[in-house]
C-alpha cells in the first residue's frame, strides 16, 4: 500500500529558500484577491467571479499533482502579479513563504506571456533550480468564453523524485485531466453545486477514477477501505459503482439521496452521503470532460461515520434542551395562572397586587424560556423579546390608560444566562414607570433606548411622568430591589436613577453580558 506523505510543514534551511524569496509588493496587512485585481488590472467582474471560483476549488488539482499552484494576473503595465497561491498537503511545497503580492522573476516571465498570448500549457524543457533542490515548471492559461485572463504556474517539487507508484500516476494523470480542462475553460464548474455538497472530502482521504461510464478504473488504497467498511468485500476495479452501492443500500434498506446516481456515476459535482452497516461515507464527484464530450470523473471519499454520530448526538443533545425549555415554559405558564386566580379571590388589595407582581414576573420568565424553545442556540435574540415583554408590562400596569412604549437601538443577542434577569428588570423598570411616574394621567410615555458594543450594554427607560427629586435616587419597594440585585449580581453591572431634563424620570443600566460559552468579566 503506497502512503501520500504531507509534508507542507518541513522547514528548508536558509540557503535552500534564499534564492527564490518572493520580493513582497505590498508589506504589512495582507490584501484580498479582489483587492489586488482591482489595483493591478481592469477585469470584468465576471472574470474576477470565475478566478474566485477556480481558487475555491483548486486545492484537489494542487494535491492531485502533488504541486504547488500560484494563480498569475496579467497587470496594466504589461507585467503579472501573484493573486493567489495553493501548497500540496499531499507533497512537499515548493514556496516556504508567501508569494501573493509579488512578481514573477525574470526566467519566469517569458514562459507565462506565452502561455496567455498562444492560450496553451508551456511546460520548460529543463528544471529550475531553487536552492539545493529543482523544480519542474509549467504555464496554464485560465481560459473563460475564449479569452485568457490570468496564468496557474504548477510547480513540482523534484527533490524527492523517485519512481512513481500506481496511486501517484493516476493522481498526476487526473491533475492533467483537470488542467486541460482549465485550459479549455471547462473548469470550474459553472454548475457545481454550493453549500454542503462542496468541499470535503480531499485527496488524501481516498480516490477513485470513473470512466465516461461510471465504471471504476481506480481506486486508491484509502477509498478501497472505505468501501470494504460499507461492505463491499469484492475489488471495485471494472464494476459500476452505483451497481456496487445500489446493492449495498438495498441490503440496508436505507433511505438514498436522490442526487447518489448522479455522483456515482460521476455526471454531477456534487456530494452525497452514503450508509450502510453503520458506516457512513461522504462522496464528491468531479467530472472531467474534453469539449462536450464526458470522459470520466473523480471521486473523493471520506469516511465520515463518527463525524455523523457525533451531529446525531448534538442533534438529539439540542432537541432535549429545546424541549427542557418549553417544559420550563409551561410550568411557569400553570404557575402564572394560578397566581391570577387566586389574586382575584384576594380581598385585601395590597395582597391582590403582590399576586399580580408576582404573576407578571413569573410570566416574564416564561417568555425567555418560550424564546429558548424556539432557537438552536443557547441566546436570545432580545429584539424580539423585549417588545412583548415591555409592551406587556405596559399595558398590565397602566390599567386603563394609554401608555405609549418606544424602543430605540438594538440590544442584539444575548445569552440564556442574562436574558431572563435582563428581561426582569426592563420589565420592572417598565412597570414602575407606568404605575409611578405616569399615575393619574390619561396617556403618557415610556422610552427605552439600547446601545450595544460587544459584551457592553448600556440601557436607559425614562418617561415623561412627574418625576423624581434630584438626588432622590432610587426607591425602597420589593420591585427596586429586585432591580439592584439582578443588576448587581447577574448583570455585574450598575444603575442609576435620576430626573429626566423637561420632566419625568431617566434610569440608566450598564451592564457587562456573556458571550455565548463563556462567563463575562465582573465590572470593577
Amino acid at each position: 500500500m503506497t502512503a501520500v506523505r504531507d509534508v507542507t510543514d518541513s522547514s528548508p534551511g536558509d540557503g535552500q529558500h534564499a534564492r527564490h524569496r518572493p520580493r513582497a509588493a505590498y508589506p504589512g496587512a495582507v490584501s484580498t484577491l479582489s483587492e489586488i485585481v482591482q489595483r493591478h488590472s481592469d477585469l470584468e467582474a465576471a472574470d474576477l467571479e470565475w478566478l474566485h471560483l477556480l481558487v475555491g476549488d483548486w486545492q484537489v488539482i494542487s494535491d492531485l499533482a502533488f504541486a504547488d499552484l500560484v494563480l498569475w494576473l496579467p497587470t496594466r503595465d504589461g507585467d503579472f502579479v501573484a493573486i493567489a497561491q495553493c501548497r500540496p498537503s499531499t507533497g512537499a511545497t515548493v514556496h516556504y513563504d508567501d508569494v501573493v503580492g509579488s512578481h514573477p522573476p525574470e526566467g519566469q516571465r517569458g514562459q507565462l506571456h506565452r502561455s496567455l498570448t498562444e492560450m496553451r500549457a508551456q511546460r520548460s524543457r529543463e528544471p529550475r533550480w531553487f536552492g539545493s533542490y529543482a523544480v519542474r515548471e509549467e504555464a496554464v492559461p485560465v481560459v473563460r468564453d475564449g479569452r485568457a485572463i490570468a496564468v496557474i504556474a504548477r510547480q513540482t517539487n523534484l527533490g524527492g523524485v523517485r519512481t512513481p507508484s500506481r496511486l501517484e500516476l493516476n493522481y498526476v494523470e487526473a491533475a492533467d485531466d483537470l488542467m486541460g480542462m482549465i485550459v479549455r475553460g471547462e473548469f470550474p464548474l459553472p454548475d457545481a453545486a454550493t453549500g454542503p455538497r462542496r468541499g470535503a472530502p480531499r485527496v488524501g482521504d481516498g480516490l477513485i477514477r470513473l470512466n465516461s461510464e461510471g465504471e471504476v478504473l481506480y481506486a486508491s488504497p484509502n477509498a478501497l477501505s472505505c468501501f470494504h467498511r460499507l461492505g463491499a468485500m469484492d475489488d471495485l476495479v471494472g464494476r459500476a459503482l452505483v451497481e456496487v452501492v445500489a446493492d449495498l443500500v438495498e441490503q440496508q434498506h436505507s433511505q438514498v439521496d436522490e442526487s447518489m446516481p448522479l455522483v456515482l456515476t460521476g455526471r454531477a459535482p456534487w456530494r452525497t452521503d452514503i450508509e450502510a452497516h453503520g458506516v457512513a461515507l461522504s462522496l464528491r464527484a468531479v467530472p472531467l470532460s474534453e469539449g462536450k464530450e464526458r470522459i470520466g470523473a473523480v471521486l473523493l471519499c471520506r469516511d465520515v461515520s463518527e463525524l455523523r454520530r457525533r451531529e446525531r448526538e448534538l442533534i438529539t443533545k439540542d432537541a432535549t434542551i429545546r424541549e427542557i425549555h418549553h417544559r420550563v415554559k409551561n410550568n411557569l405558564q400553570t404557575v402564572a395562572a394560578l397566581l391570577r386566580l387566586q389574586a382575584r379571590r384576594m380581598d385585601v388589595p395590597e395582597a391582590r397586587a403582590a399576586l399580580e407582581e408576582a404573576m407578571r414576573r413569573v410570566a416574564t420568565i416564561a417568555l425567555v424560556h418560550e424564546t429558548l424553545s424556539q432557537t438552536l442556540d443557547e441566546t436570545v435574540q432580545f429584539d424580539d423579546l423585549v417588545g412583548r415583554s415591555l409592551r406587556l408590562a405596559a399595558d398590565v400596569a397602566s390599567a386603563g390608560a394609554s401608555v405609549r412604549t418606544v424602543v430605540q437601538g438594538s440590544f442584539g443577542a444575548v445569552s440564556a444566562e442574562d436574558a431572563t434577569a435582563l428581561a426582569l428588570v426592563l420589565t420592572e423598570l417598565v412597570t414602575n414607570a407606568v404605575e409611578h411616574g405616569l399615575a393619574g394621567r390619561e396617556s403618557g410615555t415610556v422610552e427605552i433606548s439600547a446601545d450595544r458594543r460587544a459584551d457592553e450594554l448600556v440601557v436607559t427607560v425614562a418617561d415623561d411622568g412627574a418625576g423624581i427629586p434630584a438626588g432622590a435616587g432610587a426607591g425602597t419597594g420589593l420591585g427596586t430591589t429586585i432591580v439592584s440585585t439582578l443588576v448587581t449580581n447577574e448583570l455585574r453591572g450598575a444603575i442609576d436613577w435620576a430626573p429626566r431634563e423637561g420632566g419625568g424620570t431617566e434610569v440608566t443600566l450598564r451592564a457587562v453580558l456573556r458571550a455565548p460559552g463563556r462567563e463575562a468579566n465582573t465590572v470593577a
